[in-house]
Formats: structure tokens, sequence, C-alpha cells
């Protein structure tokens, strides 16, 4: 039986059963605007564990100010730890997300965007080797974690084409066009010896 962990996001958790599988690495791609960082922000926000957000792109305030636009106080809790990363200094990464994963006893772990690494890591290769680095060392710390990727349309799965093939699951965040406006929506690609909704 799959322990899962609920996202926190009813319409969400129906569709996968109940939530994600326990301790898998989650892909969540889509196009700019399909609320990626807010879901990101709702995983962490919605559950008693402790969680990290990491961020490689926006600053900690305008993420502590998004959560503030649903009512999420990241100033008032110590549940939840937002850390800002400079891709530039890459080489560092792991050791800085797992001490801090280890500070606070974490369960929940999401990075925001593993697109921005891919801009300074140019090789396929080395991009797919530190996924798969950022993959074991969250496993092994026993999160459970949102990997986010942008992607220039929801016809894609990952922005470099490696991101899906390293993750447990993969959901894709899309604009859908109906009755003359746009609606989010959200697509479970796949969840790894999981069953879900179709």
């Amino acid at each position: 039986m799959i322990k899962r962990i609920a996202t926190g996001i009813p319409g969400l958790d129906a569709i996968t059963k109940g939530g994600i599988p326990e301790k898998d690495l989650i892909l969540l791609s889509g196009p700019s605007g399909t609320g990626k960082t807010i879901m990101g922000l709702q995983f962490l926000c919605s559950s008693k564990d402790r969680g990290i957000f990491v961020s490689f792109e926006e600053p900690l305030s305008q993420i502590t100010s998004t959560a503030s636009e649903f009512g999420w106080d990241l100033a008032k809790t110590d549940r939840i730890r937002l850390l800002r990363y400079d891709p530039f200094r890459i080489e560092d990464i792991f050791e800085v997300i797992e001490n801090n994963i280890r500070e606070i006893n974490a369960r929940r772990v999401v990075i925001d965007s593993i697109s921005a690494l891919g801009i300074y890591v140019k090789d396929t290769g080395e991009l797919r080797r530190m996924i798969l680095q950022i993959s074991t060392m969250l496993r092994k710390s026993d999160c459970t974690s949102l990997l986010i990727s942008e992607v220039l349309n929801s016809r894609k799965l990952s922005r470099f084409g490696v991101e899906e093939f390293v993750t447990d699951g993969v959901m894709v965040l899309h604009n859908v066009f109906v009755n003359g406006e746009y609606r989010r929506g959200i697509n479970v690609w796949k969840l790894r010896s999981s069953d879900h909704s179709r």
C-alpha cells in the first residue's frame, strides 16, 4: 500500500487518489502564469509538516508577498524556511539544501525552478547529473518534493527534456481557453507505480 502525502489542493488530491506518494520527487511544469509557484507554496503551507522553499529566481520578498495574497503569513511561522540561492554558485547547492533540511527536520521541499539551473549549466548530461544528485539527496532526506520547471508551451513536459526522466512523477499546468476566457488546468502525466485519474 502506497502512503500518500496530501498536497492540500482538493481537486489535485482527488485526481491523485489521496496525494503524492510519500518521498517521491514530482516535476511540476508549465508555461509562465499557470500557478506553479503558488502550487508549490500551497503544498508547503497547507501541511503541518516542516518544509523548505528554494528559489533560484524570485527574491524572497516576492515569495512572501505572493504567499500573503492567499493568507499564508510566512513571516510568522518557523515551520517553513525560505532560501534564495544564486545559480552561479551551484557547486555547493546540494550541501546547503541538505543542511537546511536537517536543521528544521523538513519533510517537504519545493525547488523553484530547475529551469534557472539549466541557464547556467549548458551541458545536458551535466544538468541531468545535477538533477539526479538533487533527487538522490531529497530521497535520502526522506522528503516529498516538487521540482518546478518552466516550459515555453504546455505541449512539452520540461524545459530541457531530461527532468521528466529523473523524477517519480510529472504534473503539467496549463491555460485552457474556454468560453472566451483562459482557465487553469492540470494534467497528471505520470506517478510512478501509482494509480491516478487521467
